[in-house]
């Protein structure tokens, strides 16, 4: 079986290669997005193994279907750059990696949040340059705050987890709301208004869909507290950028934490350092002193990306085997 990796980076092959090493696989690992100018590197291999910028629309997969490429293997929970509807159509098993870490990212949400909410961006940089003042440093306790999680899946009840040891009273908005799971965790479902009414911190965790593109408006933002605290760790889309930023400036929001962003494709995960950036609205972004963005990193930790890579080799061997995909998705997920 072999398998074309697409957008690969130094961490990602190690742990890839020791799983289908298990299975007996041999990987051909690319650098470059498959898109529509790479879609010819697939010539070969029996599976693509794509991650969360690559483009699967109906023209590529259709290019794929010519050259006898029948499953597309995401290592990555989001699907949202691949035409769900064409690959069924076409005869394309589409498989995920829908839990790799949940706690991973659930603990980068805490990582962004603190940073934020205590500054310690700013405090680093002050000392490093031998400034021990603590003038323009007041934070809050996150203890007896409201911390509000859209979308109640496996990251999202782990952030709700980390937001309860804290002492954060939790509110959570979810399509399916579970009064066992309220339970478990001791959280309570409300309806979105009320979640952005009242919490203090929100932190996103849904996928990105139709239905959730720009969830976070004009109109919700302007619903929320004053001087609340935002999260995102999902996918960019979730929020409208251009109604964040003016959020910003009229203080309506007292920080930002993003580990993704709208526009991300092409800017993230790679080194710009050489260059402007050509984003208008991310340059902007990088100049408050109260945002904090990470290049999408959240999975970034050596139990996520081992979980990972054994999720995708699994999906791979029972495509293979013939056995049921229990991680497949399919058109209307």
């Amino acid at each position: 079986m072999r398998i074309a990796v697409f957008d690969t980076k130094r961490y990602d092959r190690s742990g890839l290669e020791e799983a289908a090493g298990k299975f007996g696989y041999e990987l051909t690992f690319f650098e470059d997005r498959l898109n529509h100018n790479t879609v010819p590197l697939v010539a070969g291999h029996d599976v693509v193994c794509p991650f969360v910028n690559d483009r699967l629309d109906r023209a590529v997969l259709e290019q794929m279907a010519k050259l006898d490429v029948r499953h597309v293997a995401l290592r990555c929970a989001g699907f949202n750059g691949v035409d769900i509807v064409a690959a069924a159509e076409l005869g394309i098993a589409v498989t995920r990696v829908p839990a790799y870490s949940p706690e991973a990212v659930a603990e980068h949400v805490f990582a962004l949040l603190l940073t934020l909410v205590r500054k310690t961006h700013r405090a680093y940089q002050r000392v490093r340059e031998g400034n021990f003042s603590l003038d323009g440093l007041v934070g809050f306790n996150l203890h007896g705050r409201t911390f509000g999680v859209i979308g109640a899946g496996k990251i999202g009840v782990a952030a709700m987890n980390i937001a309860k040891g804290f002492g954060c009273r939790v509110l959570a908005y979810d399509r399916y709301p579970s009064a066992e799971r309220a339970a478990q965790i001791g959280c309570e479902f409300v309806d979105i208004d009320t979640l952005l009414a009242q919490s203090d911190i929100i932190s996103l965790h849904a996928p990105l869909t139709a239905e959730t593109h720009h969830l976070i408006n004009a109109t919700a933002l302007a619903k929320m507290k004053h001087g609340s605290v935002i999260i995102n760790t999902s996918r960019g889309g979730l929020i409208d950028t251009k109604a964040l930023i003016k959020s910003l400036k009229t203080g309506q929001l007292a920080g930002v934490g993003l580990d993704v962003y709208e526009y991300e494709e092409g800017v993230f995960f790679e080194d710009l350092s050489h260059q402007a950036l050509k984003d208008d609205m991310l340059a902007r972004l990088t100049t408050f002193p109260n945002v904090m963005i990470t290049s999408h990193q959240g999975f970034l930790t050596d139990e996520a990306l081992a979980a990972i890579a054994h999720t995708v080799m699994e999906n791979i061997a029972d495509y293979q085997n013939g056995q049921p995909l229990v991680n497949a998705v399919k058109p209307g997920a």
